[in-house]
């Protein structure tokens, strides 16, 4: 070979080995970067086409009432998800995915979102969750490839309808959105785990692997008692349905320790099968609307009075004319009377006479004596979105604004604010806050203690008085359609014109009728308030809240076992000069 011919194989054999040193030092450049630089976003795009992380939701704690009865509870149920398959095509996915739609009742937009979904071929989607073990079974039958379901849980009310607007919901997520399941959702919910879901190549099999275990939430046990509810509920509904009120509400309590034995509203709602929107239920009326009282605000009233001594129960009033003038405005009666003594003014809600106590009361004091009884704030109970109420300020009032105060106007209150001031008189002039819960499980704190210190608000002999008098109304006034035989019955009614902004006045038509008391009067085992509101026809508190309050108590001093009282009806009247009004 000449030495022309050897330098030409040796260029060769050069550039040979030259370009074979440049691709190994590509292919040791293009490893680094696959196996270093670009390994934590490879190592993500595999794990997201066969692995996907997901919450474990835990189980929801249980919700009892006072006896242990189930209110609500979760239950395990499945749910159905699909994995995107990219051998598949999208009309061939979105074919088996229109196979499921008349049995899990999907709609055209739920499977479009589907579709976008797959075309993103995304590994892990909800067809639909928490379907029934029917629907379960069909589908399994179907054999379809990519489907699978995943164990959950599902809130289950036992009762439905009973309690609904106090238990509130949760949403898909089982997180409360209204009610006890809200309040306290951060007990009942627990605290979620992680799982991970392994799939293969194929995404057909799957595995599951347990990341970290949930923890399942805690057990509330309230102070509602079933059976006192049912009652509460079906009572209201009778009374709904005689007077077609637009809405009515009715709470019961145990005015000794503040715990509520019932909170019914009407109309509710099923919540095991909620409408279309489901915050209908997260409205409770019992803690959320504002309504001006009327007359059984002049506890109130009289309690003002008494407390500051600008009356005695001897005191009389004038009521003949039937109506009285303040700054130029006409009060009236519902009818005329005569001289009323103090306690007649009361026992016959005599505005005309209410109105003249007022006269004598310093603003001041009567401002402080209604937010003592704990108006124009909340009462504390735990449940959500609870209303304050509204009372102004006296910088605020007007020249008839003490007038309009004595008989249950120009301040807006709730339900249980309404019944927390009557259970001030039923516990000899103390106030306990109403609670709902009366203790957590599965803690160590079981404590039954209401968190809210009780206090003093009005006198005892003030509050044996008002019993009295409030025996009285029942007795021979106008809550007479309350009287229970064997039973000294202690109560207040209600009437007051619903206020129309679009007329900026009253109107004459619509009316809120209420009745609160206690039974029996001396050593309460209950307190009550009915609340109806806008009924039609009949309208005065007594004869249309009266027979509810009535009717529910009759049925409670049985289950209660409250023996009948074989002592004669107390009369406050211990002189002449208390009836000064024949009758």
């Amino acid at each position: 070979m000449s030495i022309i011919s050897q330098k030409k194989a040796h260029r060769r054999i050069s550039m040979m080995a030259l370009l074979f040193m440049l691709w190994l030092i590509f292919l040791i450049i293009r490893l680094l970067q696959l196996q270093v630089i670009e390994h934590p976003s490879l190592k993500t795009q595999v794990t997201q086409h066969n692995q996907n992380k997901k919450d474990i939701i835990p189980k929801r704690g249980t919700i009892y009432d006072r006896s242990g009865n189930i209110l609500a509870r979760s239950l395990p149920i499945r749910s159905v998800f699909y994995t995107s398959n990219e051998d598949e095509s999208l009309e061939a996915q979105i074919e088996k995915i229109k196979k499921l739609k008349d049995i899990l009742d999907l709609s055209e937009n739920v499977l479009r979102n589907i579709k976008k979904r797959i075309a993103k071929n995304e590994s892990f989607i909800w067809i639909k969750r928490k379907i029934s073990p029917e629907k379960e079974d069909h589908i399994e039958r179907l054999s379809l490839s990519g489907i699978s379901f995943l164990e959950e849980n599902k809130r289950f009310y036992p009762h439905g309808r009973r309690a609904a607007h106090l238990l509130g919901r949760v949403d898909i997520d089982e997180l409360g959105a209204s009610g006890i399941e809200y309040s306290h959702n951060s007990v009942l919910a627990g605290i979620k785990g992680k799982h991970l879901i392994l799939k293969d190549a194929k995404k057909r099999e799957y595995q599951f692997e347990i990341l970290k275990e949930p923890e399942d939430g805690k057990d509330l046990v309230l102070t509602i008692d079933e059976t006192i509810q049912f009652y509460a509920e079906k009572e209201l509904k009778k009374a709904m349905s005689l007077t077609k009120a637009r809405w009515g509400t009715v709470i019961i309590a145990q005015p000794s320790s503040g715990e509520i034995l019932a909170m019914a509203n009407f109309p509710t709602y099923n919540l095991n099968n909620l409408p279309k929107d489901p915050t209908v239920v997260d409205r409770n009326n019992a803690i959320h609307h504002n309504f001006e009282p009327g007359s059984t605000f002049k506890v109130v009233t009289a309690s003002a009075a008494l407390e500051t001594n600008t009356v005695s129960p001897a005191d009389s009033f004038d009521c003949s004319k039937g109506y009285i003038s303040v700054a130029g405005k006409l009060i009236r009666d519902h009818q005329r009377y005569g001289i009323l003594s103090f306690p007649e003014v009361i026992i016959h809600s005599s505005n005309v006479g209410t109105v003249q106590l007022s006269h004598g009361l310093d603003r001041n004091s009567f401002y402080e004596t209604i937010r003592n009884f704990g108006f124009g704030q909340k009462t504390g109970i735990n449940l959500p979105a609870e209303e304050r109420g509204i009372f102004r300020q006296v910088k605020n009032w007007s020249r008839i604004s003490p007038a309009s105060l004595s008989i249950g106007y120009e301040i807006s209150v709730t339900a249980i604010q309404m019944l927390q001031a009557v259970n001030i008189i039923a516990n000899e002039g103390i106030l306990v806050h109403p609670r709902i819960v009366r203790r957590v499980l599965n803690t160590t704190d079981e404590t039954k203690r209401n968190p809210l210190p009780s206090m003093r608000i009005i006198s005892r002999d003030t509050a044996s008085i008002l019993t009295s008098i409030l025996q009285e109304v029942v007795q021979e006034g106008t809550g007479s359609p309350a009287r229970i035989k064997g039973y000294r019955v202690a109560g207040k009614t209600g009437t007051a014109q619903i206020y129309d902004p679009a007329t900026n006045s009253y109107s004459s038509n619509a009316h809120i009728a209420s009745f609160a008391g206690f039974v029996p009067a001396e050593s309460p085992a209950f307190s009550m308030i009915v609340v109806i509101y806008e009924p039609s026809g009949p309208y005065y508190g007594g004869e249309v809240a009266g027979p509810v309050f009535r009717e529910i108590s009759k049925q409670l001093l049985q289950y209660l076992k409250v023996p009948h009282q074989k002592t004669p009806l107390k009369n406050i009247i211990v002189d002449n000069r208390w009836r000064l009004n024949s009758r």
